[in-house]
């Protein structure tokens, strides 16, 4: 009887506390099971949701690789933020309206980003400064005693017939299309923290880069040789795409090489972004772990040469551009107390950050 009573007359605080339980009631039965609903536990319903925008996804890659095959890489501005806005969207499918507001927003800072970016760099290109044409091939021959690394590649290794580093070189010269755009999306997705944090790497790298165009216009090999400063020196980007019967990417550089700042060799971006996707995607690791991974803008260095894009200074100008950028955006997050990835020298792993749902 007393443990009747107790029941009975339990405070009305607690019954409040257990407003929150789940409580089926059977039909065989009078009482009532109470199941605590656990807020960390997702739903059948987000778990649906999350189920339906890996497989949108999903899609949306397999629909991106087609349309790389068939009309190749969407290098115009337009196409490339409209792909982003895609995969935005669908990672915003059965999320809250707060979440999509918050995408939106985010998605206007990167289109902001890249208007800057296009608006400077044309702007680097009609201000009507002389491009310097000697001063780069003087320093390559200082570096390599007195041989122009560009002149020497080709003589070397150029053959009539399409030889497979030629065909190696294409795909690394092509990654700078890709690899440095997908932590864009994809972050966006999973992590916005990490997303930020890249975001400001990244911004900071065009910025710096633009700011050096205008500064001092520099002609790349091939051009400084057609103007007779230099050895012959020809441009021998896309071939390799044409052993691979891949001619709708090869037609992506002729579109390229129409649209962008001819003058923007010093310093190389192809070089820079290289290094700072590698930096990136080896951020957690020790050093003696991460450094294979560095032989990736080594090897897009020497490719840049040798199809007589880049003069080797060039390259290096994009790592420490790189560099430059990785340390004033890590300097801001410290000074404003923000999560950080870690230092470029340090030995331990990035500390975890809180993730937005996953898709």
């Amino acid at each position: 009887s007393t443990s009747r009573r107790c029941s009975c007359d339990a405070p009305s605080s607690s019954r409040r506390s257990n407003a929150r339980l789940r409580a089926p009631r059977f039909p065989w039965s009078g009482h009532i099971v109470s199941t605590p609903v656990s807020p960390d536990v997702p739903t059948d319903s987000s778990a649906r949701w999350a189920d339906v925008r890996r497989a949108l996804l999903v899609a949306y890659s397999v629909a991106l690789v087609w349309s790389i095959f068939v009309w190749g890489l969407p290098i115009d501005r337009l196409l490339v933020l409209s792909w982003m806005a895609v995969a935005f969207g669908l990672g915003t499918v059965g999320r809250p309206f707060a979440e999509v507001k918050q995408t939106a927003r985010d998605w206007c800072a990167l289109v902001a980003i890249y208007i800057v970016y296009d608006y400077s760099r044309g702007m680097a290109d009609q201000l009507g400064r002389p491009v310097n044409y000697t001063w780069l091939p003087r320093i390559d021959r200082f570096i390599f005693l007195g041989r122009d690394p560009n002149v020497f590649m080709q003589w070397h290794f150029l053959r009539t017939e399409v030889q497979w580093y030629d065909v190696v070189g294409s795909i690394v010269y092509m990654t700078h299309f890709v690899l440095p755009v997908v932590p864009l999306a994809l972050l966006r997705v999973r992590n916005r923290t990490a997303w930020l944090q890249y975001l400001r790497r990244f911004g900071l790298t065009l910025y710096i880069a633009v700011a050096c165009f205008i500064v001092f216009p520099s002609a790349p090999p091939w051009m400084t040789a057609k103007a007779g400063y230099t050895q012959p020196v020809a441009r021998i980007t896309g071939r390799g795409w044409w052993v691979l019967h891949l001619k709708t990417i090869s037609k992506t550089l002729d579109r390229g090489a129409a649209v962008m700042n001819s003058v923007a060799a010093m310093p190389s971006l192809h070089s820079g972004c290289a290094l700072l996707i590698t930096l990136w995607l080896t951020r957690n690791l020790p050093w003696r772990k991460r450094a294979p991974f560095l032989l990736f803008p080594v090897i897009m260095a020497v490719t840049l040469v040798y199809f007589g894009e880049h003069y080797f200074i060039d390259a290096v100008a994009g790592w420490l551009l790189v560099l430059t950028a990785w340390h004033i955006a890590e300097w801001w997050e410290k000074r404003k107390g923000l999560e950080s990835p870690p230092s470029l020298f340090s030995r331990g792993s990035a500390p975890r950050t809180e993730q937005t749902p996953t898709a």
